[in-house]
Formats: C-alpha cells, structure tokens, sequence
C-alpha cells in the first residue's frame, strides 16, 4: 500500500519563539540605545558646563584685561600730564627768570639814574639849605622876642590863675567840711551814678527788657534766699534753691530766673547789710540796686539804717519798693508762747491764741514800721507781713486764682505781695510797649 506524504509548512511554535527572541533583542539594542543616548546627554551636560566654565573665565580674563587696559591708559594720560605740568612749570621758570633779568636791568639803570638825580638834588639842597639857614635865623630873632612876649603874658596869667585856683581850693574845703558835717549829723550824700556806671551795672545783672528785674536787700540773716525760694515755688533744699542757713550764705550778688514762664520775674539776692565793708548810704549805689525795675527791702527784727538809705533812694529813682517782713510764723509762735501756749491745749483754745498772736504781730509790725518812715521823713508805705513756708504754698499754686480760691487760714500778706508784684510787673511791662 503506498503512504501519502503532507506537504511540509512553516511551524506556528517555531514561528512564535522566533518573534518572542526578536522582540527580547530589540528590547535590549532599546535598553542599549537608551543608555547610550543617556552617556552621550551627560556627555553633552559636561561638556557644555565646561564650555560655560570656559566662557566665564574667557569673560573675566576680559574683564581684567580691559581693567588693566584702563590702568594702562590711565597711568599713561597722568603720565602725559604731568610731563605737560613739567614743561609748563620749566617754561614759566625760563619765564620768570627772563623777565627777573630783564627787571634787574632795568632796576639797574633805574638806580643809576637816580643816583644821579640824588646828586643834583644835593647840590640844590645844599644851596636852599644855606638860604634857609639865613631866613630861620631871622624867624629866630623874631621868635625870641614872641616867646619874651608870651612869657610876660603867662606870668600874668599864672598868677590870675593861682587866684582862681585859691578861690576853688577854699569851696572845696567848705564842701568838704560841709559833707563832713551832714555825716556826722546822720546826713546822707546824694550819689548819682553816671551812665557808663548804669550800663555796667546792667550787664553785671544780665539786664533784659523783656524781663522784670526784682532784687531782695536788706540785713544779713534776714531771709533773703528763704524767701526767693519761696517765690519760685522751691524748697530751701530743693534742686536749683537758693543757698540758706544760720549765717549770711550770700557773699556775691545771685540771679534767679522764676521757673514759671507766666511770671517774666527774675529775682536777685543780694550780699545783707553789714556783711560788706561799705557804709550804709553807699550800699545801694556800690550794688548797682538804682537799675532794678522793683526792690524788696527785708528786714526781720528791726528797721536799718540800710533799709532806711534803700528806700530814700528807691524814692530818688522811682523804683517801686514792697517792705516786708519775714518768719512771721516764728515771731507769731514766739508771742504765743509769751501767751502760755502749751502744746497740749485743745485745738480750738490754740486757734484763738494764734489768732490773737498773730494780730498783735501785724498791729506791732505796721506800726513799727510807720514809726520807722516818719523818722526817716518817708512817706508811709505799706509794709508785707509773710511767712517763707506759707508763701511757698502760695507760689506752687498754677495761677493767682487758684491762690484766691484756696486761701489759707494763717495767710497774712502773701497772696496780696505776690500780686502786687505781679501786677506791678505787668503794668510797668505795658509802659515800656
């Protein structure tokens, strides 16, 4: 029996093992060209950093290059410069030391020529000379029998003069004997202070028209610096205060400008009477008092003959003045003592023993004080009764009207004082407007 053969094909197994190690071959040549591409990017990366590298140090050799082009061109335009100052400084030597010789030749000749003229000059003043000669001894002829002349006339006028002079002599001594005498009666001279005196007394207190100049005189000890210090609001001790104590404190005049600059006061404290080697009369010219717009005449215990001397010339001047007397409270406390005051009475009996107290010290003070002026054949005058603790309290107050509403109890003159000071001030800052 014959076989039939199948004819021979392609195997599908075969075929699909085929196609799946193509794919696997392609994928790797893949894998190998992506690895590939991604050293040659790396590569490139490298490569063109290296070429930035290149170019930025390219750029800055070229940066320095044109800097030390710049140097270069620099130093060679300081060179050409200075090479141009060097010539023109060698062509204005060359200059000058043309123009010196040329100026020397001339000064030369110049000399020569007036040399020459000097000579002939000589010779003429040698001829007017021996002219003159003959004319001055003419004139001194006639000049000796001026003088002669003259001499005759001043021997007669030396005498009428010597006359004269016996006759000044003669009122001087009367003058003088006559100003002896009012001294010795208690007589005072009337000293005027010259304008140059005023004005240096005026820059010696730092005068200011637009200020009001009040200075506080009177015995040494009498409370003077207490009572500026009350004035400007201060305690005795406080910041700025004026120097107290037991003893004159005050040696040289002291200025005070008031802290407030409502009230436009300055204050002086002056050296106290006695403590100065001058007498009484020449107190108020010696300390330059007749340039003060107003003074306050202190005293304490008694009225001075310096008081006394103040006020009449303060009348002289026109200067207002305000008398006042100090530590009131301390003299009240004395005459309630004197009155058995005992510390531990009710406070109703001790309000009616300062009461009294202190209305026998106002009646004892104004009449002490009126006393004093007729004396001194001055008009009378108000005197201000205060106490430095109570007018202290007055002065810290804002304003006047604040004082007016809260007045205190043992308030004597204080309010009316510092007003009157005020007002004073104002009105005479008025005038001068």
């Amino acid at each position: 029996m014959g076989c039939s053969k199948r004819p021979k094909g392609p195997n599908p197994a075969d075929e699909e093992i085929k196609k799946r190690r193509d794919a696997e071959a392609a994928a790797e040549q893949a894998r190998k060209d992506a690895k590939a591409a991604e050293e040659r990017i790396a590569e490139l990366n490298r490569l063109n950093q290296k070429i930035q590298e290149e170019a930025r140090a390219a750029e800055q050799a070229a940066k320095e290059a044109a800097a030390a082009s710049e140097a270069q061109a620099r130093r060679e335009r300081e060179a050409q410069a200075e090479a141009k100052r060097a010539a023109d400084e060698a062509r204005s030597q060359a200059e000058a030391a043309a123009r010196t010789a040329s100026e020397e030749a001339k000064k030369q000749a110049a000399q020569a020529e007036e040399e020459r003229k000097r000579t002939a000059a000589v010779q003429e003043q040698a001829r007017r000379d021996a002219q003159a000669a003959q004319e001055q001894a003419k004139k001194l002829r006639e000049a000796a029998d001026e003088e002669k002349r003259k001499a005759t006339a001043a021997q007669e006028a030396a005498n009428a003069s010597k006359k004269v002079a016996e006759e000044q002599v003669k009122v001087a001594n009367a003058a003088k004997e006559e100003a002896e005498r009012k001294l010795r009666e208690g007589i005072q001279p009337v000293v005027t202070p010259t304008p140059e005196e005023v004005s240096a007394a005026k820059r010696r207190v730092q005068y200011r028209e637009d200020l009001f100049h009040i200075a506080i005189a009177g015995i040494a000890g009498g409370g003077k610096s207490s009572l500026i210090n009350a004035f400007r609001g201060l305690r005795n001790k406080g910041i700025g205060a004026a120097a107290t104590g037991v003893t004159e404190t005050t040696l040289v005049m002291a200025r005070y400008p008031h802290p407030n600059a409502e009230y436009p006061l300055v204050l002086y404290d002056f050296p106290g009477a006695g403590t100065l080697k001058i007498p009484d009369w020449q107190y108020f010219n010696d300390q330059g008092l007749f340039v003060f717009d107003s003074i306050i005449v202190l005293f304490d215990n008694r009225f001075t003959m310096t008081d006394i001397a103040i006020l009449t010339n303060c009348r002289r001047f026109k200067i207002p003045t305000y008398i006042v007397r100090s530590k009131a409270d301390q003299h009240i406390r004395n005459i309630m003592e004197d009155m058995g005051y005992d510390s531990d009475d009710d406070s109703s009996k001790v309000k009616k023993l300062y009461q009294a107290a202190q209305q026998q010290f106002i009646q004892q003070t104004r009449q002490s004080v009126k006393d004093n002026l007729q004396n001194a054949n001055i008009p009378d005058q108000r005197v201000y009764i205060v106490s430095n603790k109570t007018m202290l309290d007055v002065a810290s107050n804002t304003t006047i009207f604040d004082v007016l509403a809260r007045r205190q109890p043992k308030t004597i003159d204080e309010i009316e004082l510092l007003s009157d000071m005020i007002r004073e001030a104002q009105i005479r800052r008025g005038h001068r407007d």
